[in-house]
């Protein structure tokens, strides 16, 4: 990476901090200005799992329990990105039916720099939650889910933008991709039950096979 690429990657990353204040002009810029880029993107989606994983270990004890034996990593961190996945595609496979502007790369774009706040946030209640008591777990609570909901209001203004759609439309949208999330995975659940039950079929006929023979 030559010097004028790594600097246009850290304008990129650092603009994810103006999206973060500015949600409306930042998240128009991003995509219409091409002010964003999927390095950035990558990058914050990087730091989001790291820090979900960090929590895990730097977070005290009394805000965050873990059983260590009966813990998958790959689980955990597929709670936030299976998620993702189904957000970009159903909205951009939605939105694009429906005169969305926003492409399926700019919808994953926008939806990671909305993350922003996530691992921003998270970083530094990880010392803090090693220095509050018990009587204070509320506030911890508190700022710790304003930092989930900040990005959830930053991601749907996102989608607003980039689709160029107004305030009400945004909304129906944003509730027609939570239903089209839903489908998804009834979708994925009833195909792989399907599959595991054309495995079982197979091997208990072959099976019965070796045995007869």
């Amino acid at each position: 990476m030559n010097r004028e690429s790594l600097q246009n990657y850290w304008k990129s990353l650092k603009f994810a901090l103006y999206c973060m204040t500015h949600p409306l002009d930042g998240f128009w810029d991003l995509t219409h200005e091409k002010k964003g880029t999927y390095a950035a993107a990558n990058t914050i989606l990087a730091l989001t799992l790291i820090i979900r994983v960090a929590k895990l270990r730097f977070t005290s004890f009394i805000f965050n329990d873990v059983y260590w034996e009966d813990l998958n990593i790959f689980l955990y961190m597929g709670s936030i990105l299976f998620p993702l996945i189904l957000w970009v595609v159903g909205n951009w496979a939605l939105t694009t039916l429906f005169d969305g502007k926003g492409r399926l790369g700019q919808v994953y774009i926008a939806t990671c720099y909305g993350l922003t706040p996530y691992p921003l946030i998270q970083f530094f209640l990880m010392p803090f939650s090693n220095v509050v008591t018990v009587d204070e777990k509320e506030f911890y609570g508190v700022i710790s889910a304003a930092s989930l909901v900040f990005c959830g209001l930053l991601i749907v203004a996102a989608m607003g933008q980039i689709h160029e759609f107004s305030f009400g439309k945004n909304i129906l949208f944003t509730i027609a991709t939570l239903f089209a999330m839903l489908v998804m995975i009834f979708i994925l659940m009833l195909f792989f039950s399907m599959i595991s039950q054309g495995i079982a079929y197979f091997i208990s006929l072959a099976k019965e096979l070796l045995f007869r023979l």
